[in-house]
């Protein structure tokens, strides 16, 4: 009787050794159908992107635009802190008045011009600033500016606002 259960359990243990043991091999990944898969994701995306993380609030990138270039500057409203004055007229007309006023102040070199941004990069008595030509509500505002936007402090750019102001009747 002993041969009778030995027999046919050494039956059952020789086809499940010889069938590929599937019952114990679990699947992987590559090895599922496509639809079930699980989705890949590259190492670099998997976190938050962390680019301006060091940049301190506030502070430019420094980077200009296209865009930025062609819209029209707003100008400050017409006071004496801002060292400049309004003349009728549009930007492109006044511009081109500007650029003979200037050529006209003796002593006074134009480094470069540049119609688009309104501004006349200049060198009077040592001093390096920028005239800007901009359009505003009431006209064209013509300023003295250094290179950081601001309005150009010190007696040569405001003697070049005086003069501009005279030969343009602002």
């Amino acid at each position: 009787m002993r041969h009778s259960i030995v027999l046919p359990t050494a039956a059952l243990v020789l086809v499940a050794a010889t069938s590929g043991c599937s019952w114990f091999k679990k699947e992987t990944g590559y090895q599922q159908p496509v639809e079930v898969r699980p989705l890949e994701v590259p190492p670099d995306l998997d976190r938050p992107g962390t680019d301006g993380a060091m940049q301190l609030p506030g502070q430019a990138t420094g980077s200009v635009t296209r865009s930025s270039l062609g819209a029209p500057q707003a100008a400050p409203a017409p006071n004496a802190a801002t060292n400049g004055f309004l003349v009728a007229g549009t930007r492109d007309q006044v511009f081109e008045r500007v650029g003979n006023a200037l050529t006209a102040i003796e002593g006074l070199t134009i480094a470069s011009k540049a119609q688009l941004l309104g501004a006349y990069d200049v060198s009077y008595e040592g001093a390096n600033f920028l005239v800007r030509v901009s359009q505003a509500e009431a006209g064209t505002y013509v300023s003295a500016v250094d290179p950081r936007g601001l309005p150009a402090t010190g007696e040569a750019p405001q003697k070049v606002v005086a003069a501009l102001k005279a030969a343009l009747g602002g």
